[in-house]
């Protein structure tokens, strides 16, 4: 008999990319969606149907952060995570063979501002504010209470280089000529980044580090990713938080000259915090995304062997541009 998966919230390019490679792998793929194909978050029955006797389950599920940090997306951002783990929660443990292995999306932004050295699954030097208060409580909504026969693990995932709307919009700026580094700097009070959730905790201060274009940025390819996924599958051993994030760091002026390299474009205009925070309320999204420094280490995926296809940023670029150019082709 083939083995079976769930994936919850697989409709976007990385529960795609997941959903095609576990097929690939022999797997019966079933998917949790609003509106299915194969269960709804608001319908509990469904979900226990498809959840027991499933051998892997994986939750990819919440309200993208691309977006303004407006009380109502912050909301939408926070509960739609909460909502669906414990969604999937519930319908693992009242299942009469849960699944043995259940990985749910989390986020890197629990780890603080670093631009001293990298974040491991080891630190316990964390973040404060609303993106961390909203990791923190997703990975405890994940790891409440007994779930003896299912092995849990949280995917602490930084940026996914591949066919995301995030990749495209560094390629688009670099592209137009705006691909020059980004400066941190101080900007107005406002209280977009106050905490949020059962334990609300207060940003860190001050907010605007003249980090000069050194922020570093933390990514990984969407096939290492997969790679990454198959691993802890596999791996009985990895258990809590896993890093999912490639070992090649770079800082902001490293990665939008790489940008740069990759599209051809020789130029790229700078801009600073007070250019940054109007350009972004135009686009509805928050200059933190770009300004944020978070230096994530692959600490558990290294020591359990495994060999990043791509472990360096600018071969990776040029690898998803290749791709792109290979699907708009075809």
């Amino acid at each position: 008999m083939s083995r079976r998966a769930v994936i919850g919230g697989g409709s976007g390019f990385v529960g795609t990319a997941l959903r095609r490679a576990l097929e690939s792998d022999g797997y019966e793929v079933s998917v949790i969606g609003r509106d299915g194909p194969d269960a709804r978050w608001d319908d509990p029955a469904s979900l226990r149907r498809v959840i027991d006797g499933a051998d892997l389950l994986i939750g990819l599920a919440g309200r993208s952060i691309n977006c303004r940090f407006t009380d109502e997306n912050r909301d939408a951002i926070l509960q739609s995570r909460l909502d669906t783990t414990r969604a999937l929660h519930d319908a693992v443990s009242r299942a009469e063979h849960p699944p043995a292995v259940w990985m749910n999306a989390s986020s890197a932004a629990v780890y603080r501002y670093a631009l001293d050295r990298p974040q491991s699954e080891a630190d316990t030097e964390v973040d404060t504010g609303f993106l961390p208060d909203v990791s923190r409580a997703w990975e405890a909504e994940l790891f409440r209470g007994e779930l003896p026969a299912t092995r849990r693990v949280a995917l602490r995932i930084t940026l996914v280089l591949g066919a995301g709307p995030a990749t495209d919009l560094f390629f688009r700026l670099a592209r137009f000529g705006v691909g020059g580094p980004q400066f941190d700097g101080w900007w107005f009070p406002h209280r977009r980044y106050r905490g949020i959730g059962p334990h609300p905790t207060q940003p860190r201060q001050p907010l605007g580090r003249r980090s000069r274009g050194h922020q570093k940025f933390s990514w990984i390819h969407i096939d290492d990713l997969v790679g990454a996924v198959r691993l802890i599958r596999d791996d009985d051993r990895i258990a809590g938080p896993v890093n999912m994030s490639a070992p090649g760091v770079v800082d902001n002026r490293g990665l939008m000259a790489a940008l740069r390299r990759v599209v051809g474009m020789p130029i790229g205009i700078p801009a600073w915090r007070f250019m940054l925070e109007p350009a972004m309320w135009v686009l509805r999204a928050e200059p933190d995304l770009v300004l944020n420094s978070r230096w994530i280490a692959p600490g558990v995926l290294e020591d359990a062997g495994y060999s990043f296809a791509h472990p360096e940023l600018e071969p990776a670029l040029r690898d998803v541009r290749a791709q792109g150019r290979v699907r708009r082709a075809n």
